[in-house]
């Protein structure tokens, strides 16, 4: 198990306790929450994403021997530039990061990394670790859409993945549960729907909707997230016993590619 992490975001681990888990069965297991700094709609923070993928690494790391790592808090946001606030860097550069910090993990003898990504934007994350296969440390991208959708049923989740793509139910519902004083008032009437976005690479956010939102935050609540996540961590089980366990005892299960979440 982890130990308590400050403010919800940044994990208090000392040299100690990593030291003291490497000594573990298990290959030890770095997790990196990957967020963004964009536009959520009038009521949910630039920070957002960042905050869902830290809220669902915290969830990891309380139930799986995991080094919980600091977010990456800025990425791939180009979509949302039409609002103010977004920041972004280039997928060469997101690229670039998530690779060195893998090869400095592995230098202070972590071999395994899961990415936890809450950008959907973030698509090159699956290169990265589609291309780790000969970098001498095993990776994976979590949550896939698979995982989103199960959590999205147990949780009672009524808006589709399809619908709820940007500040709706499911990211007010985690909001709701671990930040409730971060969302401001107003969200039970911000309600949007764009299911047909094909052009949206090429035409950005602001084509598809004035807000910034595209889902129905009005049937958010606290538990609702707290079902997400803890679904979520029911799901990191696989994925954990395929980074962790010795390649070269051929123990791993077989998986589905985790292919990349769906939301921005």
């Amino acid at each position: 198990m982890s130990s308590a992490h400050t403010s919800g975001v940044l994990p208090s681990d000392t040299s100690q306790d990593v030291r003291t888990r490497a000594a573990g069965p298990y290959r030890q297991v770095a997790v990196l929450p990957v967020g963004s700094y964009e536009q959520h709609g009038p009521c949910l923070p630039l920070a957002t994403d960042t905050l869902v993928a830290c809220a669902i690494a915290r969830e990891i790391a309380a139930a799986y021997p995991v080094h919980l790592l600091p977010p990456v808090t800025i990425s791939c946001s180009h979509e949302h530039a039409a609002w103010p606030g977004t920041v972004s860097i280039s997928s060469v550069t997101l690229h670039a990061v998530v690779r060195d910090i893998a090869q400095s993990l592995r230098r202070s003898g972590v071999e395994a990394l899961v990415v936890v990504n809450g950008h959907g934007g973030n698509y090159v994350l699956g290169n990265v670790v589609q291309e780790s296969a000969d970098s001498g440390v095993r990776m994976a991208l979590f949550p896939a859409p698979e995982d989103w959708e199960a959590a999205r049923e147990r949780a009672g989740v009524r808006t589709s993945l399809l619908s709820d793509m940007h500040a709706g139910e499911i990211e007010t519902s985690i909001l709701l549960h671990c930040h409730p004083e971060l969302v401001r008032p107003g969200y039970e009437s911000t309600d949007f729907i764009a299911d047909d976005r094909r052009h949206l690479l090429t035409l950005g956010m602001s084509a598809y909707t004035e807000s910034g939102v595209i889902g129905r935050p009005s049937l958010a609540s606290a538990e609702k997230g707290k079902q997400l996540l803890a679904t979520l961590a029911d799901s990191f089980e696989t994925y954990f016993s395929l980074v962790a366990s010795d390649a070269s005892a051929g123990g791993a299960p077989k998986t589905s590619d985790p292919g990349a979440p769906h939301r921005l």
